[in-house]
């Protein structure tokens, strides 16, 4: 097993000021603090947090490969295999869905964007341009061939996470096959993923520099009286994104037997990593650890996670139909019933492989309304000041969207120590 090794066994308790979700509130509060009062100062702590995130992703690939290796071959069954996957895909469609049609329902109802009266001439097409460049990359014939990776081994460092699932997966498969010739190949994955994950351990250490640099430098850049013109929508996506959280998902975890506040309680130090960085995938790691940890099987939490760090973005899907009615209220755009379905559909393809790296969402953005024609692409200038603090948001729904996604696949396949989570999760 990752988590159980005879040193965890015998730790010393820590003590209150050595919690690390201590230390990375502490953290982001002097990061606030410190762009606010000196923004420059603020702006220069910028490489704390993109060094941080770097280390971070040195280490999501052969975490995403090991664990996907020794859960594929663990499930035993290629059969079992299959209907995990076909399981958590149906979760991802149903769900990803929702939150696109819960963002539109929300836009249609507050309208954030209404009364600003844009004129899309008057906007920095400048700004948005290296975005809407990489949004014309994308296609759908571009993006599948994409996640076919030049070679085996380059799949584990492009930093694609789509290439890496792609090749852990049939790895994993040809293992299952092989069967027992391949037993010395999965021990040795085994106690492969045991070091990789002392490394992330040893990594997780410096998650309060991380989170004081990147806070730092997102309140020196854009300062808090960014958000006052655009804090209409900035409001609304937070507390759309707290009402799926909290209603949506915690009816669906209250249905499986946990709550979703348990839940969020026990990965409170990876949600402040996320909160710190932006970005959920430097809590990725600590997320499978964890769910293991607290009776998840591993085949099925390996299986799970990663995939839905591309296909199951509750925070993006609904950032992208709520800031697009946004920009075409701004505007001054009104979108009928059928073009706000078109969009929900455009949307739904390109939020796929969008994994939680800061910037993504924005990027998704723009590939979903360069095929909507009737939203100026131009409009998304409203919204670049501030999308760096909804950035944190989107990153903070699509982590828990995935935690709640994992155990209730494995609740599905029965596959979940049930005694074991619930006294997990009370702590």
């Amino acid at each position: 097993m990752i988590v159980d090794t005879p040193a965890a066994e015998h730790a010393v308790a820590p003590r209150w000021w050595q919690h690390l979700y201590l230390q990375v509130i502490v953290a982001i509060v002097a990061g606030a603090l410190l762009g606010h009062l000196a923004p420059a100062s603020g702006e220069a702590m910028k490489p704390l947090g993109d060094g941080f995130i770097k280390l971070v992703k040195m280490v999501i690939a052969p975490v995403i490969f090991l664990t996907l290796v020794s859960g594929i071959a663990g499930l035993g069954e290629l059969r079992t295999v299959g209907r995990v996957a076909a399981k958590a895909f149906g979760y991802f469609l149903f769900f990803s869905t929702l939150a696109l049609i819960v963002g539109l329902l929300v836009g249609n109802i507050v309208q954030p964007g209404a009364g600003m009266h844009v004129d899309p001439a008057t906007l920095n097409t400048g700004a948005i341009a290296t975005y809407a460049a990489q949004a014309h990359e994308t296609s759908v014939t571009g993006f599948l061939l994409s996640v076919i990776p030049d070679t085996m081994v380059s799949a584990l460092t492009s930093g694609s996470i789509l290439q890496t699932l792609f090749v852990a997966v049939l790895f994993g498969i040809a293992v299952s096959l092989v069967g027992e010739p391949a037993r010395p190949i999965l021990v040795t994955v085994e106690r492969l993923a045991l070091v990789v994950f002392r490394l992330v351990a040893i990594l997780m250490r410096a998650a309060p520099i991380g989170a004081f640099g990147a806070i730092a430098f997102t309140v020196g850049a854009y300062g808090a009286g960014s958000l006052v013109d655009l804090g209409k929508l900035v409001l609304t996506f937070y507390g759309t994104s707290l009402l799926f959280v909290l209603v949506v998902l915690g009816t669906v975890a209250r249905a499986h037997g946990f709550s979703i506040f348990r839940l969020i309680a026990y990965l409170r130090e990876e949600l402040l990593l996320v909160l710190g960085t932006s970005s959920s995938e430097a809590a990725l790691p600590n997320l499978l650890r964890k769910l293991e940890a607290a009776g998840c099987d591993r085949g099925v939490v390996g299986l799970v996670v990663p995939t839905g760090y591309s296909f199951n973005l509750d925070g993006t899907n609904i950032y992208m139909t709520l800031a697009s009615l946004f920009i075409a209220q701004a505007v001054g755009v009104h979108l009928p019933l059928g073009e706000q379905l078109l969009l929900v559909g455009v949307a739904m393809l390109s939020s796929k492989g969008a994994a939680g790296v800061t910037g993504a969402g924005f990027i998704t953005l723009a590939a979903t309304l360069s095929i909507v024609p009737s939203v100026p692409v131009a409009g998304m200038a409203l919204i670049l000041g501030v999308d760096r603090f909804m950035s944190e948001c989107r990153s903070l729904t699509n982590f828990v969207g995935n935690a709640v996604a994992a155990i209730v696949v494995a609740r599905w396949e029965g596959k979940v120590d049930r005694e074991r989570l619930a006294e997990t999760l009370r702590g």
